[in-house]
């Protein structure tokens, strides 16, 4: 069902239990919305995830730990505020969870896939703690803007400690 290219690769490690999905891989959507996981993200996602619409119009994929964790601190947020409240609808409003088959797919809900624009050929890209999924082209347009400013951005993070 999808496929990585000869550059492309993807390691899972646990370290002192955090999970470290990284990598990038392309992978087609079926007629019926199902994607398979990369098989190295397969052990570490578990049998059913966590499907939300993600930041820069990608979507977000989280193990059912993860997002207890993701959802807990957004949920922490005060209702009495307009930007918390609108987070959380977008973000809640939104969210799935899906079983992974025995073939390693998910099945991407119909809204969720025209929310991000995903075509038949999609981008999966793990970040950290979570898996994303992209439009092929949004994605390669996004890396080469986020490539002429990798310097300043490290600048920056450097600047508050972070790097």
């Amino acid at each position: 069902m999808g496929y990585s290219g000869a550059n492309l690769f993807a390691i899972i490690t646990i370290f002192h239990n955090i999970i470290m999905l990284i990598g990038e891989y392309i992978h087609t959507l079926d007629d019926k919305n199902r994607m398979s996981l990369p098989v190295k993200f397969r052990k570490e996602m578990g049998k059913s995830v966590v499907v939300t619409p993600g930041l820069d119009n990608c979507l977000s994929i989280f193990t059912t730990k993860e997002w207890q964790k993701v959802s807990g601190k957004l949920s922490e947020a005060s209702m009495f505020t307009s930007d918390n409240r609108s987070i959380s609808r977008f973000i809640f409003g939104q969210t799935v969870v899906v079983d992974v088959d025995s073939n390693g797919r998910i099945l991407i809900p119909e809204n969720l896939k025209n929310r991000s624009n995903l075509t038949n050929k999609v981008v999966v890209i793990g970040v950290q703690n979570r898996v994303e999924i992209w439009n092929e082209k949004v994605w390669n347009d996004y890396k080469k803007v986020v490539e002429k400013q990798a310097d300043a951005l490290a600048d920056k993070l450097g600047q508050i400690g972070v790097l």
